[in-house]
């Protein structure tokens, strides 16, 4: 069976909602992290997803219940102002569960017209990095505070330094812009040194703004 992961990103407090219209649709719950919105004035006016808290929600469902699912979400917040969230799928290849191991087949549907580009870096770094990626034409981007597990002594992640508090930073793109903000993403003097940040890119299909639609 095919798993997919989904990800919802509304305004803090309603995480708690969208969690209960996708179990009520047949998932069998989520993880709702909490995030911070950055976009500029004039995104915000059209997206509504602008420098505010917000709700990062993550649902992992089978493909048997997807459409479901995100047609409950979608039909259920018609009716909030426009540009209330976003929603999008990204692709999930394994699943453990009761010590069980699926492995499900990479499913690249023609509906893929997004990419979601996330950037790990340390804290304080995340409103220039997110500049940079808007004057390379990425819209919003979210970010969520995190924080590394290793130790002082212990080897680097992935050649990457180990600083206890990290901004993630989450942007969704469309697929044709993906690699000129992916440039001039790591491009940044903040990411020159070596171990500064992780970038990577995952397709991001299904991909809905929430909300009224005029």
């Amino acid at each position: 069976m095919n798993y997919t992961l989904l990800m919802c990103i509304v305004p803090h407090g309603y995480g708690e909602n969208i969690s209960k219209l996708a179990t009520n649709a047949g998932s069998t719950g989520a993880t709702i992290l909490m995030g911070r919105g950055i976009a500029s004035n004039s995104i915000l006016q059209a997206l509504a997803l602008g420098d505010s808290s917000k709700d990062v929600v993550y649902i992992l469902m089978s493909d048997d219940s997807k459409n479901k699912i995100i047609s409950n979400i979608q039909n259920e917040n018609s009716t909030k102002k426009k540009g209330f969230g976003v929603l999008f799928t990204v692709s999930a290849t394994h699943l453990v569960k009761n010590g069980i191991v699926s492995k499900g087949e990479k499913n690249m549907t023609s509906n893929t017209t997004h990419t979601l580009i996330t950037v790990i870096a340390n804290k304080g770094y995340a409103d220039d990095i997110m500049a940079a990626a808007r004057k390379a034409g990425a819209g919003g981007g979210t970010v969520i505070h995190a924080r590394g597990t290793a130790m002082q002594n212990d080897p680097k992640f992935f050649g990457m330094e180990i600083v206890p508090e990290k901004d993630m930073l989450l942007v969704a793109v469309e697929s044709a812009k993906a690699s000129v903000v992916l440039e001039a993403i790591h491009t940044l003097p903040c990411l020159e040194k070596p171990g500064s940040g992780i970038v990577f890119c995952s397709p991001a299909s299904d991909f809905i703004v929430l909300g009224k639609n005029a």
